[in-house]
């Protein structure tokens, strides 16, 4: 039998990560978005898709900030180490989100391709990793949490699929064997390191501000 305070601490986590992903992803779509304005102009349904995926991200961010309100507490201190997308832009890219030369990936059609891709591979293990969390009876046990969890779900396949649809429009590949390896080994990371060591680390601050209050913010 899994006490309450397993159930609370597993909760915390899981929300605290999750909130950073949310927030980084939502502010890393500006980017992304202008990039696709200015690669394809004219492509007007693909720019209204990632910016529905934007407007998707930060409405799951204000889920989990209002989980995180109705429990009376702010979010455990994470940083860029528990983020998927983060881990994955410094492999293929060799640099922090915060450092992409928009410019260069514009002007340069294998690095446009590549940054669609990582962000399709990261979507759809998000994806997975959601329907895996629907069958959590731990986390289910939670109401609220899991209402953000199907809302995530639904959400999800519009985040992964432009990407892939605009791939496939211009011919090119959906994933290399690579970047599949690379979202495996990071997940595994993720899961089995990141996670547990966040979980055992009763030590952990919690943030004295919200993500989205701190001008700037990285996370």
């Amino acid at each position: 039998m899994i006490g309450s305070g397993f159930r609370e601490r597993y909760l915390d986590v899981l929300a605290s990560i999750y909130l950073y992903n949310e927030h980084r992803g939502y502010t890393s779509l500006d980017r992304v978005i202008e990039a696709v304005r200015l690669r394809c102009p004219d492509d007007l349904a693909f720019q209204r898709e990632i910016e529905k995926h934007r407007a998707d991200e930060e409405k799951h961010y204000r889920m989990f900030r209002r989980w995180f309100e109705r429990q009376g507490r702010m979010p455990l201190q994470v940083d860029r180490g528990v983020g998927h997308i983060d881990r994955f832009v410094q492999w293929v890219f060799r640099c922090p989100i915060e450092k992409l030369d928009t410019g260069h990936i514009v002007a340069t059609p294998e690095e446009f391709e590549r940054l669609c891709r990582v962000i399709m591979l990261t979507e759809q293990r998000g994806y997975r990793q959601v329907e895996i969390i629907l069958k959590n009876r731990l986390i289910m046990s939670d109401p609220v949490m899991k209402r953000i969890f199907e809302i995530v779900h639904k959400d999800e396949p519009d985040h992964f699929l432009p990407y892939q649809h605009w791939l496939e429009r211009q011919g090119r590949a959906t994933a290399k064997w690579n970047e599949r390896a690379a979202d495996w080994c990071i997940h595994k990371v993720l899961m089995l390191a990141k996670l547990p060591a966040l979980f055992l680390d009763s030590g952990r601050p919690r943030m004295e501000r919200w993500p989205d209050e701190v001008a700037g913010a990285t996370a």
